[in-house]
């Protein structure tokens, strides 16, 4: 049987006051040309703005069909609660749109959560073994762990070969947090352990606090069952 590798998709650098500015228009708070100047004034040639604003698309502006409504409560969110996290909204779509995206925060998460910190050398290299030993795949590592620094999630220090992890920013039991854990869900494809979602290493810069089974009771998208094994699991309602 062939083996296909993970596609990339997250080939850029995104810095958060783009995702904001994409995010405000999405919600109808303020319109391309803010976007557009932002751009402009950081891209030096129509190529590269072509490609940021093909992620930017993704991430807020465009979504897949299949994360249209995914997206939507995010939005909500904002609009409700302008005072949200921006870097967590836009986390959130990233899990969720792109998995390398989501790969690279894993390894980051699960790397730093017990000193709080690790090499980039580690993390090129577990993703490495995942995605392929080629230029495209530390490349894209890097736009990634570029993007999460931007987003508030880490430091990167000794000119980027040390990661620190950032300070973890609390989201309490807010209607961003059970959002965010749904990103989880989505991210995994599959069931997730509600015991879990609180200290899943794809979501490390933020703190869930309070009761999971609370947070995601309030999550008209998930669904929480009881498996086999007697545990309470989380995955998206059919």
């Amino acid at each position: 049987m062939n083996s296909i590798k993970p596609q990339i998709g997250f080939d850029r650098f995104i810095q958060l006051d783009w995702a904001a500015a994409a995010l405000r228009v999405r919600a109808g708070v303020s319109n391309l040309d803010e976007l557009t100047e932002l751009i402009d004034a950081t891209h030096s040639g129509p190529a590269a703005k072509k490609k940021t604003r093909t992620v930017l698309n993704r991430l807020w502006l465009a979504p897949r069909a299949d994360l249209a409504d995914f997206a939507e409560r995010g939005v909500e969110i904002y609009r409700e609660a302008p005072d949200t996290p921006i870097s967590a909204l836009t986390w959130g779509m990233a899990l969720a749109t792109y998995p390398f995206f989501g790969k690279v925060a894993e390894i980051v998460g699960r790397l730093t959560s017990l000193q709080g910190d690790c090499t980039s050398a580690e993390v090129h290299r577990r993703m490495a073994e995942i995605f392929g030993e080629r230029e495209g795949t530390r490349r894209m590592t890097n736009m990634v762990l570029q993007s999460q620094a931007s987003w508030g999630g880490i430091e990167r220090l000794d000119k980027g070969k040390r990661i620190v992890r950032a300070p973890a920013i609390e989201l309490d039991a807010s209607p961003a947090a059970a959002w965010l854990a749904e990103a989880c869900v989505r991210y995994a494809g599959r069931s997730l352990l509600v015991a879990g979602i609180g200290s899943n290493p794809i979501i490390y810069p933020f703190s869930l606090t309070g009761s999971s089974s609370y947070l995601l009771s309030n999550c008209r998208s998930l669904e929480m069952l009881v498996d086999s094994a007697g545990n309470q699991v989380v995955g998206l309602a059919t």
